[in-house]
């Protein structure tokens, strides 16, 4: 063999080498920095929620923990037999020991995760608001946009956050500079003031997280009507978003028609209802505040004082009032709060539903409207209905259920978390 190929040979076999230990090197480097998250066994049997893409993981089907993590702490979660199933948020102290974040096992728990995830949903609120003038949606929707215990509704440039869970709360960071890197021109308010958060072991939080305003109230608009909301103050994370649809569909039935407007809020149906063409409106309900949040809104919106009353006063003692009084009139809305909590309230919560809607159904004219509503996600659609059948027979009423509505499209309900699905309302015809 000569022996310039032998030295040829040589070189190879030297290069490989030192290419073989740079790999080793590099995979040695990259084991021993690999971030290494707790594991969460699960008993046997109890991953089939989580094959159908469930988000949530209960504590009764919680095995071992290998490690210690605090509350909101990434965790590996996988089966009996130790397969790898998610990566998941540990809450301790909640019934909902795992909120699942993501299926990838190599996907990693931050800024980069939550712009994506946050940069998904605003695809279809950007496809689904083209064009239709309106300022004001949710952006995430928590389980349904794969976020789970995360909210964020926008109002105009005012982004609205509520962190509802301890995985939310423990990836705050994260959240806020996705945030920051995507809405660089929004103010940020945090409106984790909620009583759901001491179930998951936390502390009630508000105010500014970024870019301050001088003021709390936003103006937005919802196809063309002007809404006033207050970030700080208001109801939820201020403003009830997830009945814009329902607005607008109001404002297509109100033309020539007396109002009587329940639990009103601020008063938004009530105005999209005079923007429709009703000839008078009456706002009830039980604060000072919304009431007098719901008066600003008229001259917002061009429309003179005269065209609306506010009543300071609860909702079933006026009904029954005016029931004596024998006043009726063209067409009701009736949007109480949730009645029902959890399972243990659901009876007294239909009984609630029953006797209200019995009693709204004699405020109505013959030939007239009522569109009443639930928000309490464990009253199911065909439950609701069958509640307000029997509240017609009981008020001598003939009803016809004539349209179904929902929350809008910017709280999606995910196949696989139907628990989203939480606001159902009937519009009933009463000959």
């Amino acid at each position: 063999m000569p022996v310039s190929a032998f030295c040829s040979g040589q070189m190879i076999l030297a290069s490989v080498s030192s290419t073989i230990t740079a790999l080793y090197s590099l995979a040695t480097r990259t084991m021993s920095t690999a971030k290494t998250y707790p594991i969460v066994t699960l008993a046997a049997g109890r991953e089939k929620a989580l094959k159908r893409r469930h988000p949530w993981i209960f504590s009764k089907a919680v095995h071992a923990v290998k490690g210690t993590p605090n509350a909101g702490d990434t965790v590996d979660v996988v089966s009996f037999d130790q397969k790898w199933l998610c990566r998941a948020a540990y809450s301790p102290k909640s019934q909902i020991r795992l909120r699942v974040w993501t299926e990838q096992q190599g996907e990693a728990i931050d800024q980069a995760f939550f712009e994506k995830r946050i940069q998904r949903a605003q695809g279809l609120r950007s496809l689904w608001f083209a064009g239709q003038d309106t300022t004001g949606y949710r952006l995430v929707a928590a389980e349904s946009d794969d976020l789970p215990g995360i909210i964020i509704d926008r109002f105009a440039d005012v982004l609205v956050c509520q962190l509802l869970s301890a995985g939310a709360e423990a990836n705050r960071k994260h959240l806020l500079a996705a945030l920051k890197a995507l809405y660089p021109s929004c103010s940020i308010y945090d409106r984790s003031d909620v009583e759901v958060r001491k179930k998951e072991g936390l502390e009630l939080k508000s105010g500014w997280l970024h870019q301050p305003l001088a003021s709390t109230e936003v103006t937005i608009r919802e196809h063309g009507m002007q809404i006033l909301v207050d970030v700080a103050e208001g109801h939820k994370t201020g403003f009830y978003l997830d009945q814009r649809a329902n607005r607008l569909r109001l404002r297509q039935l109100a033309a020539g028609k007396t109002v009587l407007n329940c639990f009103s809020y601020t008063g938004t149906f009530g105005v999209a209802a005079l923007l429709g063409g009703a000839t008078a409106v009456i706002n009830v309900d039980a604060s000072e505040s919304a009431l007098a949040l719901s008066e600003r809104q008229l001259a917002l919106n061009g429309l003179k004082p005269e065209q609306a009353s506010h009543v300071k006063q609860d909702v079933f003692k006026l009904l029954r009032q005016y029931k004596e009084e024998g006043k009726q009139f063209d067409l009701l809305i009736l949007d109480p709060p949730k009645f029902a909590d959890n399972k243990g309230q659901l009876m007294g919560a239909c009984r609630g539903y029953k006797d209200i809607n019995r009693v709204a159904m004699q405020l109505v004219k013959p030939g007239g409207l009522l569109l009443t509503f639930s928000c309490s996600g464990l009253m199911e659609d065909t439950l609701f209905q069958k509640v307000v059948a029997d509240a017609a027979l009981d008020a001598g009423r003939d009803c016809l259920f004539v349209e179904r509505m929902q929350q809008d499209a910017d709280h999606p309900v995910a196949s696989f978390y139907p628990e989203g699905h939480y606001l159902k309302g009937l519009i009933c015809y009463l000959p």
